[in-house]
């Protein structure tokens, strides 16, 4: 988040924290990727989706991360719209349209 949204009053965010935070993003992405695309058959349509249930619980929110990502924050902006594209392959058909 920009640091107008998570700076408190009192002493200043350490940098560092804010690096962690956003690896932590990184990696939560790379490992939901990794759940969405790592079918055991080159097909679709042979192998049925493996359940994410982070992704599953995320499914009703889709209409507000939607909202949220046209505001513009760019660090923001470009998780979000990851986290989008996999949720709609990951709840394709229907997940893709909604987000669309």
């Amino acid at each position: 988040a920009p640091a107008s949204v998570i700076t408190a009053p009192g002493p200043a965010l350490h940098e560092g924290v804010r690096e962690a935070c956003e690896r932590l993003l990184q990696l939560l992405l790379l490992h939901l990727q990794k759940l969405v695309h790592g079918r055991g058959s080159p097909s679709l349509a042979e192998c049925p989706a493996r359940p994410v249930p982070f992704l599953d619980a995320l499914r009703p929110h889709v209409r507000e991360l939607c909202l949220d990502t046209l505001r513009l924050e760019r660090k923001r902006c470009l998780w979000q719209h990851q986290l989008l594209a996999l949720l709609a392959v990951h709840s394709a058909p229907h997940g893709a349209a909604e987000a669309l």
